[in-house]
């Protein structure tokens, strides 16, 4: 097949092709290359992307091919990303997948696996799982971000579906104040540990579109429903004003970008308060919510989204943040209350948190993520537990000897190791994927 090349005088050619099952536009030079990626996370609030973070998001791509993919609209990002922004890429795809069985097309996953960056429009979610869920493609998913490490994001169903944790909304959107009402509403549909698994956002849930409308009471409903359904000692939300923008690098530093003070457009990063007990008193159907444990129930760090993202969060604690404030919100008979100003969590007597995990580099996993095996370097017996991301204990082996451990029998997903070595305990957490 003859291939379209970029003109020296960079005029940029767009081809068009429609198939049963996906539509193509196309931007740029059909010539696969093959850049050095960086592994970061770009989450949006669900209206005009913030050209800040678009920038810092290309910028990771090395300059490579770049596909957007999503299940309606057209080709609204093609030029933007492609010659809008002062980034230079080697292309712009945008793939609409027209139906389901776009996740097994040829074209469509040779595409995406040849990717260096990838990009989730806004849309319909649950669209998206029930397309791309155990799938081809949410194989795929998972490899360009775990294992070839490429930049990923998304906006409003972009951004939700790249959680841990999932509000499908299979049967439409829940409204705050239906939420509050009634915690099993049947517009909340939650999914956990089955479709893509993004560095920093394992136990956690979004929301978009925080401020239009106000989902702040609904997205406190998914972290309580997340709590009760799943026995969950903790659980994390990262939420979005429409306008808003999180970038996440790989040691685990949100930046969040907006036009504050122009405009009051924040991020918002939620946590179950880790003081014992910390699930809600009343989570049940048909009742209001309570959650209020002394007016504390989950603490909420507000940052201010600016044009240089100065402002930020570090996930790899979630006790540290710079510019932002502290807030605590609970709920009494499905009343939510927020703003109220707080201190920082302080977990140092109460449930491990996540500072604990990967707590000594003298101990090693590899590979991380894996398919079917790890291997420690270990030289020496050990005790060794293996719990999911809900403190679930799944395996437990004593006095072992061997620096391997089978893990084929695992679900996809995120898993904690505890490893004992002469009274000395290690915590490492890995990925499993599926392929």
């Amino acid at each position: 097949m003859k291939k379209l090349l970029l003109s020296i005088s960079l005029v940029i050619t767009m081809f068009y092709v429609k198939a049963q099952n996906y539509t193509s536009y196309f931007t740029g030079d059909t010539s696969d290359v093959n850049t050095p990626t960086v592994g970061v996370s770009v989450i949006m609030g669900g209206a005009t992307e913030h050209d800040s973070a678009m920038v810092w998001f290309l910028q990771h791509s090395g300059g490579g091919d770049v596909v957007v993919l999503r299940t309606s609209g057209s080709n609204g990002y093609n030029d933007y990303m492609y010659s809008q922004l002062g980034v230079s890429v080697n292309s712009v795809e945008t793939i609409v997948c027209n139906n389901a069985s776009a996740s097994n097309d040829p074209y469509v996953i040779h595409q995406l696996m040849n990717a260096e960056a990838l990009w989730f429009a806004g849309g319909d979610q649950w669209t998206y799982v029930s397309y791309w869920n155990n799938t081809p493609l949410d194989t795929i998913f998972n490899y360009l971000i775990n294992v070839k490490k490429i930049p990923v994001g998304g906006t409003s169903a972009g951004m939700a579906i790249l959680s841990h944790i999932v509000n499908t909304a299979e049967n439409g959107s829940a409204t705050s104040a239906a939420s509050l009402a009634n915690p099993y509403v049947s517009n909340i549909t939650l999914q956990k540990d089955e479709f893509i698994f993004t560095p920093w956002l394992n136990n956690v849930v979004t929301d978009t579109h925080y401020d239009n409308p106000d989902r702040r009471g609904r997205h406190i409903t998914f972290m309580a429903r997340i709590m009760q359904d799943y026995n969950a000692p903790n659980v994390y939300g990262i939420a979005c004003n429409e306008y808003v923008a999180v970038c996440i690098d790989t040691n685990g530093l949100a930046r969040v970008y907006g036009d504050y003070p122009n405009y009051q457009e924040f991020a918002y990063f939620l946590q179950a308060n880790c003081v014992l007990p910390n699930a809600p008193e009343t989570c049940v159907s048909a009742q209001p919510l309570n959650w209020n444990r002394n007016s504390q129930a989950v603490k909420v760090y507000k940052v201010p989204g600016t044009n240089t993202g100065v402002n930020s969060f570090q996930l790899n604690n979630w006790n540290t943040g710079s510019g932002g404030t502290w807030e605590d919100w609970y709920v009494v008979n499905g009343v939510l209350q927020t703003n109220v100003s707080a201190l920082a969590p302080n977990c140092n007597s109460s449930t491990p948190t996540k500072d604990i995990i990967d707590n000594d580099a003298s101990l090693t996993l590899n590979p991380n993520p894996a398919k079917d095996e790890i291997n420690f370097n270990i030289d020496k017996n050990y005790s060794i537990e293996v719990f999911d991301m809900y403190s679930k204990l799944i395996l437990k082996k004593e006095n072992c000897c061997s620096p391997k451990l089978d893990i084929s029998f695992l679900k996809q997903g995120y898993y904690i190791i505890t490893i004992t070595i002469d009274n000395q305990i290690f915590h490492k957490r890995f990925l499993k994927l599926s392929y």
